[in-house]
């Protein structure tokens, strides 16, 4: 495709398509994590102001197509893209990655929000956060019988009762039991994002019968087209 694109990213699809791509692009990335310096294409880091920002941008570049590959979980930014596609008059087509399916064997219960799996995570005495950085914000909540393990993008350091490990995906499945033999955790605590990079400590947690909780995903917008697969995109995209 010859179209001047704006792949807004951060997810191992988005890396995967913006190495694919050539100069005439722009990969968009928020500027948590590692920011690749091997593309052909541009890279920029950083907001674009909400919806009208972002839609300024779009005319200002002449992008004629709009690509969000961003985190299942990062809806502001989904609705951002819809509607700033829908100011500029581009088309916005949209990676919608499937979420995992819980097995016969598994104990998956899915939560809302912060305060009811706060609620949920009571019984527990060792939670393994790999959520993101929320969890984060609640370092001073901890309850005195709990002692967390946060997984993340970046370390940092951690108060009492607390673990922060910085690292980023794909992690194997003898890295992942390694971890949960180390922490002894008890509970798992993960969005459902649906990654195959992410999903080995959901085996993990299997293989030990320990219980998950998952974050409920949001509600996405509708855009012009959505594609449940890399290969898919690809193809359309005639790469």
């Amino acid at each position: 495709m010859s179209a001047r694109l704006l792949l807004l990213g951060g997810t191992t699809e988005a890396l995967c398509l913006a190495r694919r791509l050539g100069a005439e692009t722009v990969y968009s990335l928020a500027g948590l994590g590692r920011v690749p310096d091997d593309l052909a294409c541009r890279v920029r880091v950083g907001g674009f102001g909400g919806a009208e920002g972002l839609a300024a941008f779009i005319v200002s570049e002449g992008i004629e197509l709009l690509l969000d590959l961003t985190h299942p979980y990062a809806a502001q930014i989904s609705h951002n893209a819809a509607r700033a596609a829908e100011i500029a008059g581009v088309p916005c087509w949209a990676l919608r990655r499937p979420g995992w399916q819980p097995g016969a064997d598994d104990d998956w219960r899915e939560v809302d929000g912060w305060d009811e799996l706060t609620r949920a995570l009571a019984p527990f005495q060792r939670p393994f956060f790999t959520s993101g950085r929320e969890p984060l914000a609640h370092l001073h909540e901890i309850p005195e019988h709990q002692n967390w393990t946060v997984r993340c993008l970046q370390a940092e350091p951690a108060p009492t009762r607390a673990e922060i490990i910085g690292a980023r995906g794909p992690f194997s499945l003898d890295e992942e039991r390694a971890l949960f033999a180390r922490i002894r955790c008890d509970v798992l605590v993960s969005k459902n994002s649906g990654s195959a990079s992410t999903e080995p400590k959901l085996q993990v947690a299997r293989e030990l019968g320990l219980p998950v909780l998952l974050l409920r995903r949001p509600e996405l917008p509708v855009v012009a087209r959505e594609f449940a697969e890399l290969g898919a995109l690809y193809e359309a995209l005639s790469l």
